[in-house]
């Protein structure tokens, strides 16, 4: 019976390779951003050896040098605060956090917690030490031009002690919902009422932060009022308890997600020994996942098929299932705010089947979702095309 399953996952291997290879495009604005060298300003927590106080507590704050700032942007700053990672231990994070250069309204500005999207999990990649790639840099422009302040969290571990556990909702989930708690901290003109945007990883991260945001900042006199989520990479987890030696070559985006996904369930989970299933080369390509930023990882796993990085099927390991979806599982109920959730169909590096299960599974829940579906867009234009609709959204509920 072992055989003939192989074959089975294999041909669904294959069959799911070739219509994501059949569906690529030209390069995304993703792809337009070269890597530099990291600027802290002024605040370098790679190594931070300091007490951790309670979640959510500001440690630090200094401006954001602007060579890393937004056009758009008034004030900018860069913090180091509490959170908790993975296994709920204290933690610390880093953030930017932009106001608008217009006055701020009576109360305050309204906040928008931006959840980044893929850049690698070495410290080198960490988002509020590096410019902005162009799509981002319009996207949360056009929110500080609507008078929001944004708050953008880098996670744990990037550019502070540890690995970031990349695609983890609950480690994501903190550092979110803490990184606003700690803005409130600054002495800056920022009203209570605050929402959630989110895109890729980040949409992942914004709707695990939405499930948990009231119930993260009880007693902080915060008023969260819902989430905005593009290109949700939901239920990935069932594709990748799927994987194993078979001769089916992806395209060099979804090979770096992957060695992602793996480098960060290996540290999250090290007594299933998710390394044993992988071959010499794939643990060389795991091991480069770690401190390799995105773009410079694209180019060193191309041509890289699965047969050269499983040595053994995903599913050999006892329990892997499970634990996928407890590692990177992305919720679709227990929500108790209204969610927008945004899905290009011409997106190759979350296929629009995610998003749409996602929409499927939170509609039987009864959840407080809705759906808008941009028909030409990619993985990276439904961003921008998608705030036509977000707009008025995040105008609604944020009255």
């Amino acid at each position: 019976m072992r055989r003939p399953r192989l074959r089975m996952l294999s041909a669904l291997m294959v069959a799911l390779t070739a219509i994501v290879i059949s569906a690529v495009g030209p390069a995304t604005a993703e792809d337009a951003a070269a890597q530099r060298a990291p600027v802290w300003s002024g605040l370098d927590a790679r190594t931070y050896p300091g007490p951790i106080p309670v979640p959510g507590t500001l440690i630090r704050q200094v401006p954001l040098d602007r060579s890393v700032t937004l056009p758009a942007a008034g004030r900018a700053y860069r913090i180091l605060y509490a959170t908790r990672d993975i296994r709920n231990r204290p933690a610390v994070s880093t953030a930017a956090v932009f106001l608008p250069k217009s006055p701020p309204p009576p109360g305050g500005y309204p906040v928008l917690a931006w959840a980044h999207g893929t850049v690698g999990l070495g410290d080198d990649c960490t988002p509020s030490a590096q410019p902005r790639i162009a799509r981002d840099t319009r996207y949360l422009g056009h929110w500080l031009h609507q008078g929001y302040a944004i708050v953008a969290t880098d996670y744990a571990g990037l550019g502070t002690p540890g690995l970031m556990s990349y695609l983890n909702g609950k480690a994501e989930a903190h550092a979110i919902v803490d990184s606003v708690i700690a803005a409130h901290q600054m002495g800056l003109p920022l009203a209570r009422k605050w929402a959630i945007i989110g895109q890729s990883q980040g949409a992942g991260a914004a709707l695990a932060g939405a499930r948990d945001a009231n119930r993260l900042s009880a007693g902080r006199a915060l008023d969260y009022r819902g989430v905005v989520a593009t290109g949700t990479p939901a239920n990935i987890e069932q594709v990748i308890a799927l994987a194993g030696p078979f001769p089916a070559t992806l395209p060099p985006s979804l090979t770096a997600y992957v060695s992602y996904v793996w480098a960060g369930f290996s540290d999250a989970r090290p007594d299933l020994r998710p390394l044993s299933v992988l071959t010499p080369e794939g643990r060389r390509i795991v091991a480069l996942a770690r401190t390799t930023c995105y773009q410079s990882l694209k180019p060193l796993v191309r041509g890289k098929s699965l047969r050269d990085i499983f040595s053994a099927p995903v599913s050999s390991i006892p329990g892997a299932r499970a634990a996928l979806a407890e590692y990177m599982g992305t919720p679709y109920s227990g929500f108790d705010r209204p969610i927008f959730l945004g899905q290009g169909l011409r997106d190759v590096d979350v296929p629009a089947p995610s998003a749409l299960s996602l929409y499927a599974q939170m509609r039987a829940a009864g959840q407080p979702v809705e759906l808008h579906v941009y028909p030409d867009q990619d993985h990276s234009g439904t961003v921008i095309a998608s705030m036509r609709d977000s707009t008025p959204f995040l105008a609604r509920i944020m009255r």
